[in-house]
């Protein structure tokens, strides 16, 4: 299992790197593609929301066919993306490629979590979820960060140009990697089983939980990422570098809770790290409120990547054995939630300061992921397993 775990933590880590690669460069997009700021940051929302749609579909096949054979499909198709990204003549053929590269992500992270979901018994699957969060957040973190010193050395084009090469790069090493490990053996496509599956799955009561608090947790927390470089350049600072820095943080502070779950599980347990996970993302609107220097605006995001996955984290867990014989539409409905949120995040959050302004938004906004990191603490149990 730890070849195919390796295996399958590269592919989601590269492709990390094309989800948080636009958000430094959002300023530079605007410039060059003469669009507004609050336009070109609907790039995110044109990656999340083609993601969060199709899951039903993707989690579907998932569960019909093999899992590693879909995501090697999925990874073609965003290499291909990232080519046509890097040579758009304009901000709608951008936009577009942006939506071909939500789609094919999103054949691969969820299906990833259903295939350790598969092949890892629950009693260790948090720790092995894990292990591809980190390599999601490194992703995430060096897409970050990447993106925003190629953006300033040469230009945003350039950026899909890197994603792309290394792209390219572990889509060769996953097409030979995944001839050494055991084969798959699905069942085969039967549409009849589309609406059985989910029926279960949604007659499980932690469902409607699960779905709903990553829905909530991702439109708050993400729905300002875009917005991170206009804020940083209302104080002054406007290199893209430093915007991609401070994002970064993000995934330093996920990393870090990868080393530490086993410690934070056991001194814990999961009913405190989802009160907790709660009240960290709380904490960090309303630091965010002070308008700090990007140093700490850093911290910040440390901060926040540390306890994000308190609660995300331990929501995915549940939701793997919300209907074990249909765990990819299962982890598909869990991607599409927080997708969802993603893509509603920039749109809220741009209409929110628009209107009642930033302050109130996100007190707002801290006191009501507060309170889902409560209900998720107060609802969500371990079904007991049977005695063997």
């Amino acid at each position: 299992m730890n070849r195919e775990l390796a295996i399958i933590a590269l592919i989601v880590f590269v492709t990390s790197l094309f989800t948080r690669s636009v958000d430094p460069v959002v300023p530079l997009i605007a410039d060059g593609l003469l669009v507004q700021i609050g336009t070109a940051a609907l790039l995110s929302t044109a990656f999340a929301l083609p993601y969060a749609l199709v899951q039903p579909l993707l989690g579907a096949l998932g569960d019909m066919m093999s899992k590693t054979r879909l995501m090697s499909i999925s990874l073609v198709v965003l290499v291909l993306s990232a080519a046509v990204s890097a040579t758009a003549p304009n901000f709608t053929v951008l936009l577009v490629s942006r939506i071909a590269a939500g789609i094919a992500s999103g054949g691969i992270f969820p299906i990833s979590l259903a295939y350790a979901g598969d092949r890892i018994p629950v009693a260790q699957r948090q720790v092995a979820i894990s292990r591809l969060l980190a390599a999601t957040m490194t992703g995430n973190l060096l897409g970050a960060s990447l993106a925003g010193v190629v953006g300033d050395l040469a230009g945003w084009r350039a950026v899909f140009v890197v994603t792309g090469l290394l792209g390219l790069i572990v889509t060769a090493a996953a097409l030979i990697g995944f001839r050494k490990v055991p084969k798959e053996t699905p069942p085969g496509f039967d549409l009849a089983t589309i609406g059985p599956n989910y029926r279960a799955i949604f007659a499980n009561p932690h469902a409607k939980i699960c779905f709903g608090a990553v829905f909530v947790e991702s439109l708050l927390v993400f729905g300002i990422f875009p917005y991170m470089a206009a804020i940083l350049a209302d104080a002054g600072e406007t290199r893209a570098s430093i915007a991609g820095f401070v994002l970064a943080g993000f995934g330093i502070g996920a990393v870090l809770y990868t080393v530490m779950v086993r410690f934070l599980l056991a001194t814990l347990g999961e009913r405190r790290l989802m009160l907790g996970g709660g009240l960290i993302m709380a904490a960090f609107l309303l630091i965010l409120t002070l308008r700090l220097p990007w140093p700490l605006e850093f911290a910040n995001f440390v901060l926040l990547g540390f306890g994000f996955y308190w609660l995300h984290g331990s929501i995915q867990v549940f939701a793997t054995e919300l209907a074990p014989q249909a765990r990819g539409s299962a982890m598909a409905m869990h991607s599409m939630s927080f997708f969802l949120g993603q893509a509603a995040g920039p749109i809220v959050y741009g209409a929110g300061f628009a209107t009642i302004g930033k302050t109130p938004l996100l007190i707002g906004g801290a006191v009501l992921i507060a309170l889902v990191g409560y209900l998720c603490s107060r609802t969500l149990r371990r079904t007991p397993q049977p005695p063997v």
